[in-house]
């Protein structure tokens, strides 16, 4: 499905993005991914057709590396997934300015700006492209203690509607997945909290949480050719969690 496609994925050390860079090589792409942690490079030595880059998606040079890097390759990127992001449960009253910059900075800003540098590329090199954003259906739902989180994540579906209208004429697309309670890294603290836990799944109508690959395979043809009409849309992967 994504055979001699470049695809640029950030925050690839673990959960989904980890997946999803291993399905996309699956798929047959090359990979550029991006990730914090240099104790992560481990895990992608034995993985060929893919660049790991260490770096921040606060620091706008390090996708610019990348995006030099491709053209440097000749392997001209044509997907971009914005995956990186972080997770803040506070009680709204104790959110302090600082906590909620720093939330706000990496899951929403951080995108905007990479967006912009990605659709800069594109229409130099006067390429089409894909943008894939990883939302969350807490930016869709109202949940206790992640007022920071929920309004981080819902600033992009704005973004995502507004920057594929004004993209759309040079064939740049733009759509969010918004994952529910999936088994990433996060899972084995969070279920420590076993009445927590109980909720989630007495809340979710397939009563279990979702694996990283059950949402990677709709990123992969968000990024392919099969979905060139597909833009400005979001989609919830939550096991019904929204239709409950």
């Amino acid at each position: 499905m994504l055979k001699r496609k470049n695809i640029l994925i950030t925050g690839v050390g673990k959960g989904i993005g980890y997946e999803l860079l291993k399905q996309c090589l699956d798929n047959g792409s090359y990979v550029y991914g991006l990730t914090r942690s240099k104790s992560d490079l481990k895990k992608f030595k034995k993985l060929k057709n893919c660049k790991i880059f260490i770096g921040d998606v606060l620091n706008k040079n390090s996708i610019t590396k990348i995006l030099n890097q491709s053209i440097k390759d000749k392997r001209f990127i044509s997907g971009f997934v914005n995956n990186a992001g972080i997770r803040q449960r506070k009680k709204f009253n104790n959110i302090s300015k600082i906590d909620l910059l720093s939330v706000l900075n990496t899951n929403f800003v951080s995108v905007f700006m990479n967006m912009q540098l990605f659709s800069k590329y594109l229409m130099k090199k006067k390429l089409s492209g894909s943008i894939v954003n990883i939302g969350s259906i807490v930016g869709n739902n109202g949940f206790k203690e992640l007022s920071g989180y929920a309004s981080s994540k819902s600033a992009l579906t704005g973004l995502n509607k507004s920057f594929a209208v004004e993209m759309a004429r040079y064939n740049i697309r733009s759509n969010i997945i918004s994952p529910g309670f999936i088994e990433t890294s996060y899972a084995k603290k969070f279920k420590k909290n076993k009445r927590l836990y109980n909720w989630t799944i007495s809340r979710i109508p397939q009563k279990r949480w979702g694996k990283s690959s059950e949402v990677c395979g709709l990123i992969c043809f968000l990024l392919s050719e099969k979905s060139s009409y597909i833009t400005g849309s979001e989609y919830n992967i939550d096991g019904g969690w929204l239709a409950n």
